[in-house]
């Protein structure tokens, strides 16, 4: 049994409390605490689990929107405790210091892999229940359900928009010299918004052009307009399968009096980093206006930013990541994902760095030295560093190193830090640090050795978050 107190800080005359753990009978009376003249108090002893209760104050029922909420089948809020025996540990399992690691070459892209230790096996991981899940569930659920994308749109901001006219190898120019990495198009013919070009989509351009003519000329890019590429990309990729990058489907786009929580799942189901917020501009809706982006950084910088003091009250927030179920993770540490973690070794050729982005469906890709240990990550917005100098009509992807192309990641925006964490790391810091519009993944890595034993991306949050 475990001593369990359960409070009610917001004063009264008469309070009581009634809960699963009264079997929903006789509520108890709470008592005011010594030295206090409105927060009321009652013990109980309790054996592990999952509780509700409701505060009965004055005659009203009522439930303390601070702490942990869950809502039945038919609306009726009550407040959640997880109560856990006090000699479970929070740390996260030990876990050997060093494991066998395997490079093998999968479709012609060089993989990292990591085996199962032989001699000792993966520690037995404690999940999070249910329960706590299906309470984080709730509270993020009913948040965004209340907040709509105009909440999101910054008072006083900028936004980038190209001309779909607009000459490839000027468009890449322009990216590269703002730092962007999505810019919506405009087309003056249909008056709207029409699309979005995105850092994949010169990737797309840069594999295709190398491997139809060997030497990249960089004429090619000056001759052909965005709106050209669009179509042409059409043509080569336009296919109902595969990557949603690489599928032929109408631009994906919000309204301002969208709702978060569909806004969020949107940008999550598709696949895509950022979605044009519209606005109407005409009664009868025929013309829109762009009013922003919205985000997923955006949309979690908003919920800590605003609410910071009710996110206390999600109670996954103390567990580390290990022992949450989300993100991608090596073999050897015992958990199971549903895709396979790529790692690409410093040596390892641009263009199947590339590739991997592409057919994969990931953002970006840990790169490790001969042991395994992590020098950086390579993302798709990488590609940009390319356009300096017009290094992209000089090089061969086949021929440059991963190691390279961080080289001229580097020479182009200088020396950057690679964002890590452990596995121990807890969930409430892992969304701190990603509300950062800067960082959009988190490495983990062993402390000791940076070994890459798994990656949390923003997506990985939200489709958590979202259930």
């Amino acid at each position: 049994m475990v001593l369990t107190r359960l409070s009610w800080p917001y004063g009264g005359h008469h309070v009581f409390i009634c809960g699963s753990f009264l079997r929903w009978t006789e509520p108890r009376p709470m008592m005011l605490m010594d030295g206090s003249l409105s927060e009321f108090q009652a013990f109980f002893d309790l054996p592990p689990g999952a509780y509700q209760y409701r505060f009965l104050v004055d005659g009203t029922w009522r439930f303390d929107e601070r702490q942990p909420c869950l809502a039945d089948e038919y609306g009726t809020v009550n407040n959640v405790i997880f109560v856990e025996e006090p000699s479970i540990s929070h740390e996260a399992p030990h876990h050997e210091l060093y494991v066998p690691r395997t490079n093998e070459v999968v479709d012609g892209i060089s993989l990292y892999t990591a085996s199962l230790p032989t001699h000792m096996p993966p520690d037995p991981i404690l999940q999070a229940s249910d329960a706590v899940i299906q309470v984080s569930h709730d509270w993020v659920s009913r948040l965004l359900s209340a907040q709509t994308t105009y909440d999101i749109i910054p008072s006083s901001s900028k936004i980038s928009i190209m001309d779909v006219k607009l000459p490839v190898k000027r468009a890449f120019h322009i990216m590269y010299e703002q730092g962007l990495a999505v810019v919506p198009l405009w087309d003056d013919c249909r008056a709207n918004v029409t699309g979005m070009l995105t850092a994949s989509d010169f990737i797309l351009i840069l594999r295709e052009l190398q491997s139809n003519a060997r030497v990249l000329a960089n004429e090619e890019l000056e001759m052909h307009t965005v709106s050209a590429w669009k179509e042409g990309k059409l043509r080569i990729y336009g296919r109902s399968t595969g990557p949603p990058i690489l599928r032929r489907r109408p631009l994906i786009s919000v309204l301002d009096e969208d709702l978060l929580n569909a806004v969020a799942l949107k940008i999550v189901q598709n696949e895509i980093s950022a979605v044009p917020i519209l606005g109407s501009s005409l009664e009868d809706g025929s013309s829109m206006t762009l009013l922003n982006l919205a985000s997923l950084p955006g949309i979690l910088k908003f919920i800590c930013t605003h609410f910071g003091e009710y996110i206390e009250s999600v109670p996954l927030l103390q567990y580390p990541i290990f022992r949450i179920p989300l993100g991608t993770w090596m073999p050897n540490t015992g958990r199971g994902s549903v895709r396979q973690l790529a790692i690409l070794q410093r040596n390892a050729s641009l263009s199947s760095g590339l590739d991997l982005l592409l057919e994969a469906g990931v953002s970006s890709i840990p790169i490790v030295d001969d042991r395994g240990s992590l020098i950086d990550v390579y993302s798709r917005s990488d590609i940009m560093a390319l356009a300096k100098d017009d290094m992209y009509a000089r090089i061969q992807l086949d021929q440059m190193t991963m190691e390279q192309a961080l080289e001229q990641v580097y020479q182009t925006n200088g020396r950057r830090r690679c964002h890590t964490c452990f596995r121990s790391t807890s969930f409430r810091e892992i969304l701190e640090r990603l509300s950062d519009p800067g960082v959009r993944r988190l490495v983990v890595i062993d402390p000791r050795t940076r070994l890459v034993e798994g990656i949390i991306s923003l997506r990985d949050v939200f489709t958590f978050l979202l259930g």
